[in-house]
């Protein structure tokens, strides 16, 4: 499966411990007390990332490999994925379905996930059912087994997940074409899922050659969070992965096509009978949290939350509240990437509404931010709100995982995960004023509107 934006979008740190959720609480606490998790590295590359959480006897183990779908052969997209499919299919020492039905089986729950800098798989079961998930993913790592009795149905499946998700849902579709309008050199411009016409010719060929060339230990990472300790953690994974060999094929950096200065903003208008609820989104391509410069990426998390989060956000008090042009509006910053990322709007506007006054109310939205300081009750509230974000995200082991994981593979690391709510607090207004002035330029985005298409249907001629 693949997550979506919003998820993939929540990266904050998990692991900060604060008394009080005031905000004088919050100026008052300035170090992360909780206990840093252990980290080693196998000599055949493998990197383990242990967070202890002793509260029930549970665990949850994820494995992460550095390849998705901006990694993908040009002409071949979706691969990625597909390939996260076949992943399921079984080994010579366990034939497909063991490994599900053994998770099921000691009540456990799984599931995969790929993303533009990633894939991941991750089970949730009891303690004691650790040594059997770690067993399993170390044999798939090396072992997997493709034949065209399950590879083409298996394609056909993730045909039928594209109609789903994307040309059956509208809305998927301008986000589709957003991206491949923001990205004009970048492979970030191409869909998750892939193109359509491309992923029908994919075949067992194309995803044995990717599945040899990407997957091996020295490309992943494994996070284990729950009630474990590390002094039982690394026999174990010595056991299981340290006789797999390294893929020194594998360069240490991914070096990818990067996107030209942009020179003008760009537009995408797509039309459809189904759908139910015009709206408008802009992407604007900003830097990422690997990328930017010492500042920006906390201060451009501010500003999305100042900008969108919530109905006392200043663009739904603008566009809801006060003008009442719109249902929601909001904003999103994707701080998680390896390489130039987006900062996003989106606003379903009120039927019967044209677009030109949404778009005149976000400019000036836009504007005021960029020529003036924010209110520092405001500011305060915003940064009260993510990092209580981060407090709250200790009830969820999988959670913990998922954001260690998905940091670690898009060029951060443990300091930066937990050093993450400090840098929050110390964003200053001023911060945030040359935030919104310097990223969100016209120049820089593609803003996509979504309209009812009310032409009759054609009706086929009959011989």
């Amino acid at each position: 499966m693949m997550p979506s934006h919003r998820a993939t979008a929540l990266f904050v740190a998990a692991l900060v411990c604060t008394t009080s959720l005031s905000s004088s609480g919050l100026r008052a606490q300035t170090t992360v007390t909780s206990e840093r998790p252990a980290s080693f590295t196998l000599d055949n590359g493998l990197q383990v990332v242990v967070i202890p959480d002793h509260r029930t006897p549970v665990v949850t183990q994820t494995i992460w490999y550095n390849v998705g779908s901006a990694d993908e052969t040009p002409g071949k997209s979706g691969l990625a994925h597909f390939l996260e499919h076949l992943m399921f299919k079984g080994t010579a020492k366990h034939p497909a379905g063991e490994f599900s039905q053994t998770v099921r089986r000691v009540g456990g729950s799984e599931n995969a996930f790929t993303w533009v800098d990633y894939t991941g798989y991750y089970q949730r079961v009891p303690r004691e059912q650790l040594g059997s998930m770690m067993e399993f993913e170390a044999d798939r790592m090396i072992g997997l087994i493709l034949k065209d009795e399950n590879v083409l149905p298996e394609r056909d499946v993730v045909l039928e997940e594209y109609n789903m998700r994307v040309a059956n849902d509208p809305d998927a579709r301008l986000t589709e074409q957003i991206m491949a309008a923001l990205y004009l050199n970048h492979p970030y411009g191409r869909p998750v899922i892939g193109w359509h016409q491309e992923i029908e010719k994919l075949d067992r060929e194309d995803a044995l050659a990717f599945y040899k060339r990407f997957y091996a230990p020295n490309n992943a990472i494994l996070v284990i969070a729950g009630d474990v300790d590390i002094k039982d953690i690394r026999p174990l994974v010595e056991k299981n992965f340290s006789l797999i060999p390294a893929q020194h094929a594998i360069p240490e950096k991914r070096i990818r096509p990067q996107e030209p200065m942009p020179a003008a903003p760009r537009t995408v208008t797509l039309s459809d009978q189904r759908v139910e609820q015009s709206g408008l989104r802009r992407y604007y391509l900003v830097q990422s949290a690997a990328t930017a410069a010492a500042g920006d990426s906390p201060a451009l998390d501010v500003l999305a939350q100042l900008m969108g989060g919530g109905a006392n956000s200043y663009l739904y008090r603008a566009l809801v509240i006060d003008k009442g042009l719109a249902i929601s509006a909001g904003a999103d910053y994707q701080r998680t990437a390896l390489d130039p990322s987006q900062f996003s709007i989106s606003v379903a506007s009120k039927q019967g509404v044209e677009f030109a006054p949404i778009e005149e109310a976000i400019d000036k939205v836009i504007a005021d931010l960029a020529q003036n300081t924010a209110r520092a009750e405001d500011l305060e509230r915003v940064k009260t709100q993510l990092i209580a974000e981060a407090v709250y995200a200790q009830d969820d082991q999988e959670m913990l995982a998922r954001w260690y994981g998905d940091a670690l593979t898009t060029g951060l690391s443990i300091d930066d995960i937990r050093s993450w709510p400090d840098r929050i607090r110390a964003v200053t207004a001023e911060q945030v004023r040359d935030a919104a002035a310097k990223w969100l330029d016209k120049k820089r985005s593609v803003t996509g509107y979504l309209i009812k298409d009310t032409a009759p249907k054609h009706k086929e001629k009959r011989s």
